[in-house]
């Protein structure tokens, strides 16, 4: 699963990257972005746009928004099966820039987190779905949640999953608004090599949502 992760770029950097034609949202560096908060998302319908989407998706139809709190993660294996997600996998993709993501491996003595990362510490894309839904007073709520696959060899150390880091070359295929072929847009999400990506063991202050600062993703020894 994917349960916190980092959007530290300066937003300049994101625009660049993934050719943001329209700024709806302006991220401030965030370090330990969690559940519920409001991450930077690219969507795409003339143009690409960053905006705000809470993390956590409601469907359109859902009666309770309490349902976010179970839908933060989608597995990509079963996303054109799932009530939940069948909607927005074929109208509402996104791309969630990203620099970092945290995960913890189980052991004695308290789980450890990890900080993985690209080895060039680059930006890079989760594969994403978005919803709109409406409160019963008419307001309306954009959500997200991020899809998940198998891990590769470096992730099963401390995962069974992990979460769908786009390669570039697919990242406008998966945005594209005309494109709702499903068995295509499945086959793009695969597990990310391992080779380019690397796993550093960091503070157990990332545990709490209220620490959020560059500190979280410095190396440190095991059990600190």
């Amino acid at each position: 699963m994917c349960g916190r992760f980092t959007q530290h770029h300066p937003i300049d950097e994101i625009i660049e990257r993934f050719a943001v034609a329209e700024v709806e949202y302006e991220p401030e560096p965030r370090y330990n972005i969690a559940p519920s908060n409001t991450v930077a998302a690219i969507v795409q319908n003339h143009e690409r746009a960053l905006v705000g989407l809470q993390w956590g998706l409601i469907p359109f139809w859902a009666k309770d928004p309490k349902i976010a709190n179970q839908l933060i993660n989608a597995r990509a294996e079963t996303l054109a099966e799932k009530p939940s997600f069948k909607y927005a996998l074929s109208k509402r993709r996104c791309l969630i820039p990203c620099d970092g993501f945290y995960e913890w491996k189980k052991q004695k003595g308290g789980n450890q987190p990890f900080y993985i990362r690209r080895r060039d510490g680059g930006l890079f894309a989760f594969a994403g779905l978005w919803e709109e839904w409406k409160t019963p007073e008419g307001e309306v709520k954009q959500t997200c949640t991020i899809v998940t696959t198998e891990p590769n060899e470096l992730m099963s150390t401390i995962h069974h999953r992990m979460p769908v880091i786009l390669k570039p070359q697919h990242e406008a295929e998966w945005l594209d608004p005309t494109a709702h072929y499903i068995p295509a847009l499945t086959q793009l999400l695969q597990t990310y090599p391992d080779g380019e990506l690397e796993m550093i063991p960091v503070s157990r202050a990332v545990n709490s949502p209220g620490h959020d600062d560059p500190s979280l993703i410095q190396p440190t020894s095991l059990f600190a």
